[in-house]
């Protein structure tokens, strides 16, 4: 450790996951043993100092009658990623083609489905490198800091 090294804690889409399942909304990705789709948007971020670049998003088929109620069950965690930042239209959000994620695993849409958009914890990866940081000590993509705190405590 060093003195003039900064420590962000982000929070994880990954940790309003459960709280879908119990309401009975189905996520393909973990039904496939996949790790969920994310894409680098056109969506830029507020910069700070050298820091700038766009957002990662992480996207969620998610049955078109369960999009209301996903948008409201994950409005209730807003320190991880509360409501999605998009639905449908990926080109909106500079998303061209969905079975290539930049990261992740592609899962694709039923005819039933929407794809919903998180704002996503892999953004402050891509910023760094993007902003050629000379250091930076990181996450993986699905792999974060891990907590004795319960994911309703951020509720």
């Amino acid at each position: 450790w060093r003195d003039d090294l900064v420590v962000f804690l982000l929070g994880c889409s990954f940790s309003f996951e459960n709280a879908l399942i119990r309401e009975g909304i189905a996520l393909r990705h973990l039904e496939q043993r996949k790790n969920v789709a994310m894409y680098k948007t056109n969506l830029a971020c507020h910069s700070a100092g050298c820091l700038r670049g766009n957002m990662v998003v992480s996207m969620r088929p998610i049955k078109a009658s369960d999009v209301v109620r996903a948008v409201e069950i994950t409005a209730r965690y807003p320190r991880v990623h509360g409501t999605p930042v998009h639905v449908g239209f990926p080109q909106g959000l500079g998303i061209t083609d969905l079975s290539k994620p930049d990261f992740g695993d592609p899962v694709p849409l039923m005819d039933d489905e929407l794809p919903v958009f998180w704002a996503c914890g892999v953004t402050p990866q891509y910023i760094a490198e993007l902003s050629k940081l000379p250091f930076c000590i990181t996450h993986s993509p699905g792999k974060m800091l891990v907590t004795d705190l319960r994911n309703e405590e951020f509720a």
